[in-house]
């Protein structure tokens, strides 16, 4: 029998590396640029084509690298980073795996001009997918400059999964936001090709409303706890600036971005009596932890971070939110053991002065540890923090009920609207019909009654506009810019009238006539975050103008719908079953929720056996 197990090829065993650590066009500049992070940069520069397939560049004023480095740095495993295991539990550097590079070039074309700064003459390196082409002397400035050219062009398969434009360049100023905001005291720029934005340095909290402009001017209270254990500071929202949609949510640990949904429960649990359940708080805060007690490298991203103490950091996070939320007269009475001794709220337009949170250096996290705290459920906590645990997106299952279309037929006549209608919980309507008891969720019912009608006058033509007397004006956030200029066509179809004001503001002047009573700037903001993550880029085809419409109907009947804890009275409950079930398909919102279930005979009868 011949021997059958053999050694992977290098640029094979780069590929499928980079299938981890290079995930999109975003991935690229985040590594590229977490590099020139650790060269010692003060200034990064970035340019996109094509929202990153056709080319990426980082240009850095690092420190650069000899002809001998510039070769050895796209070495699989090679890093300058770390000598031997135990470096691993003292990391200062972004990087230490040595895999970035050498995954970037396996699925690219590279060309990258270095020259150090004790060197007169610097190195041009070109390769195309692992394949070393040519290195020869060249003049160029200190520091690195490295071209990434056709992404994917050698993985189709991966190059064909990209999503639109508009959804790269999103995911490319995301990714910008969070290098920004952990590198405040580097110059860093952006050029999309259509858009720039330019951060100079400064503190942390200017590189916030720098990159978030007005949206949150004097709405961040500062905190700033040092604890023997850990060092916390940074920014925390007021709770009437709670976001329903896209929270700006912030943790970083050792000067690195991190996901941590433990600390995620910990923050927003201080909130849990000031905001309501369907928003979130902003939050920007920066953890110094002694390196040996985290650990980095459980992930290709070293995005998620296990914490040695995260159970005893716990209590001294609570303790620092509750009592900034005190100190700046955001709660009415805080519940928790410091000496601190609240004020009286800012006038309008004063900015936060920069308290220090009286946490004794001599604290103890490890004396009188609540015994409820457990991340026993850290799958849920993780899995809530990434997706959401709640909201209209999870999709129930599509097959239709036995006896469903039995109820339709019978509801569709006059004589099952004379059945009496009860509400139960404020949150359904409950009826009987000649198959069981119909128990109907009241604002998935409304919510679709609502969508059928605001896209029937949608799609009827382009309509008519209301002007404003007082415009709106509406901040857009550098990573949504692409996705809101994709749209912008079909929303003044539909009788927006949105105009261009400043840099990230835009005035609407006019809303469709039809719209009543719904808020356009949340409208234009649901649209924008519907559209956001889709794949698709509107308008370029009628069935992509159609889906848009879509989304816009279903955005203004959420808006307009009743919501849970709402009482109803008798002849709104039978308008909403009328309106319901004269609808051509009311089983299903227009997003796959069931819309009302049947308790049949047969099932009622079984409870009482």
């Amino acid at each position: 029998m011949s021997d059958i197990i053999r050694l992977l090829p290098d640029s094979v065993a780069n590929q499928i590396a980079a299938g981890e650590v290079i995930q999109r066009p975003a991935s690229v500049i985040k590594e590229l640029v977490e590099n020139a992070v650790d060269a010692g940069a003060t200034d990064i520069k970035i340019f996109i084509k094509d929202a990153g397939r056709t080319l990426i560049q980082v240009v850095d004023n690092g420190k650069g690298m000899t002809p001998t480095d510039a070769r050895m740095a796209f070495e699989r495993h090679a890093t300058s980073k770390i000598k031997e295991a135990s470096d691993l539990f003292s990391l200062h550097t972004m990087g230490f795996r040595g895999e970035a590079l050498p995954s970037i070039c396996a699925i690219s074309q590279i060309e990258m001009k270095t020259r150090p700064m004790e060197m007169g003459i610097g190195s041009r390196l070109v390769i195309n997918a692992s394949k070393v082409e040519s290195q020869e002397s060249v003049a160029c400035d200190q520091g690195t400059n490295i071209l990434v050219k056709n992404i994917f062009f050698n993985v189709p398969a991966r190059r064909k999964f990209l999503k639109s434009d508009n959804v790269e360049l999103s995911n490319i100023m995301r990714e910008f936001e969070r290098l920004a905001l952990v590198n405040n005291t580097i110059r860093m720029s952006i050029d999309t090709g259509n858009r720039t934005v330019d951060l100079k340095p400064g503190s942390f909290r200017q590189r916030i409303e720098d990159l978030w402009k007005n949206s949150l001017d004097l709405h961040l209270i500062p905190i700033e706890v040092d604890t023997s254990l850990v060092k916390i500071s940074g920014y925390i929202s007021r709770p009437e600036y709670a976001r329903r949609r896209n929270p700006l949510q912030y943790l970083i640990v050792n000067g690195r971005n991190m996901r941590h949904p433990y600390f995620h429960k910990a923050i927003t649990g201080c909130y849990d009596s000031l905001i309501s359940q369907d928003t979130q708080p902003c939050y920007f805060l920066k953890f110094e932890v002694d390196p040996e007690s985290i650990d980095v490298n459980i992930h290709p991203t070293k995005n998620e971070i296990k914490f040695e103490y995260e159970q005893d950091i716990w209590p001294i996070l609570q303790a620092a939110v509750k009592a900034a939320l005190g100190k700046f007269g955001a709660v009415p009475s805080i519940d928790f053991n410091l000496d601190v001794v609240p004020v009286a709220p800012l006038p309008k337009g004063e900015k936060p002065k920069e308290p220090t949170i009286d946490v004794p250096r001599d604290y103890n996290p490890f004396s009188g540890r609540p015994s409820s705290l457990s991340v026993s459920n850290w799958d849920k906590l993780y899995s809530e923090f990434m997706f959401g645990a709640h909201g209209f997106n999870k999709k129930e299952s599509e097959e239709n009920q036995p006896g469903s279309q039995g109820v339709i037929k019978e509801f569709r006549s006059d004589s099952a609207l004379l059945n009496i209608c009860l509400q139960y919980a404020d949150r359904y309507i409950v009826t009987s019909s000649k198959d069981g008891l119909l128990l109907i969720d009241q604002r998935r019912a409304h919510v679709k009654i609502l969508f059928e009608e605001f896209y029937n006058h949608i799609k009827s033509g382009e309509q008519t506009s209301q002007g404003l007397m007082f415009p709106d004006s509406i901040e857009i956030e550098p990573s949504q810019q692409s996705a809101f200029e994709d749209i912008l066509p079909e929303l003044t179809k539909t009788g927006f009238r949105i105009e261009y004001d400043s840099e990230t503001r835009w005035n609407i002047t006019g809303i469709p006539s039809f719209m009543k009573n719904l808020d356009a700037r949340d409208v234009v903001k649901r649209m924008i975050e519907s559209v956001d993550d889709s794949d698709v880029n509107y308008g370029n085809t009628n069935g992509d103008a159609r889906e848009l419409l879509k989304r816009l109907a279903l955005v203004m009947a959420r808006g307009a719908a009743i919501n849970y804890g709402q009482k109803l009275s008798s002849d709104e409950m039978e308008h909403i079953v009328g309106k319901l079930f004269a609808l051509p398909d009311p089983s299903f919102t227009p997003n796959g929720n069931k819309i009302f279930h049947l308790l049949d005979s047969n099932y009622l009868k079984s409870l009482f056996r």
